[in-house]
């Protein structure tokens, strides 16, 4: 992976023309595909479905992560596995049986995350992060693009990044991700972004053009 993980959140992309958007991003040099999958309980908006994910992992060689926004993810972690995602996020907030879920994970030979909500301390999946190799940080509340970034977060993303030294894992973030906030949290030590309407989709730029410049460390 480069240096900053750029991860297209796929649920806003065109879905009037999907596979055509993968290959596009593809050819910009993304480094992994994002998927959102809601059930409308844990979080309160329905995500994209086994179709969509299919279509997008059928399109790309390249790395494709699930996130699990859903009520009991373990159950799910096998479907999503076989189906060819390479990392699997789930919340620990919808997981009473987060370390078993994080080894059926690895069992499946799939890089295990947590995903983490605006409220949820780290001192509550500290027990985590010994066994996972990705901590995103949500920094809207989940469920909806074109949210307000939310401050508060950044004491939290500066505890993971202290942790790292510890426990190894990496941290990405979530959720209203602006160029400008690429470049600040980049300096902070956050290496993946999940990108939306924020800085990449419904722009005039191609995806090529603006992928090269946050790569680049441009924020224009």
């Amino acid at each position: 992976m480069s240096k900053r993980v750029i991860c297209p959140s796929m649920m806003c992309a065109d879905f009037g023309r999907l596979e055509e958007e993968v290959k596009n991003l593809d050819q910009a040099e993304i480094d992994v595909f994002h998927i959102d999958i809601m059930d409308g309980s844990f979080v309160p908006n329905f995500g994209m479905g086994l179709q969509d994910f299919q279509t997008i992992r059928k399109a790309t060689d390249k790395l494709v992560d699930v996130h699990l926004m859903i009520q009991n993810p373990g159950q799910y972690v096998e479907l999503f596995a076989d189906m060819g995602a390479d990392i699997i996020y789930f919340h620990p907030e919808s997981d009473i049986h987060s370390l078993r879920t994080v080894d059926k994970i690895k069992i499946k030979g799939k890089k295990a995350g947590i995903a983490i909500n605006p409220g949820t301390s780290v001192a509550t999946i500290q027990e985590l992060l010994p066994a996972v190799d990705y901590v995103m940080v949500m920094t809207v509340n989940p469920g909806f693009a074109g949210q307000k970034y939310i401050d508060s977060v950044d004491e939290k993303i500066q505890q993971l990044i202290k942790l790292q030294e510890k426990y190894h894992y990496e941290v990405f973030v979530d959720g209203a991700i602006s160029p400008a906030k690429i470049e600040i949290l980049a300096k902070m030590g956050v290496t993946g972004f999940v990108l939306g309407t924020s800085a990449l989709f419904g722009k005039e730029q191609s995806y090529h053009e603006i992928i090269t410049q946050l790569k680049a460390g441009d924020s224009r």
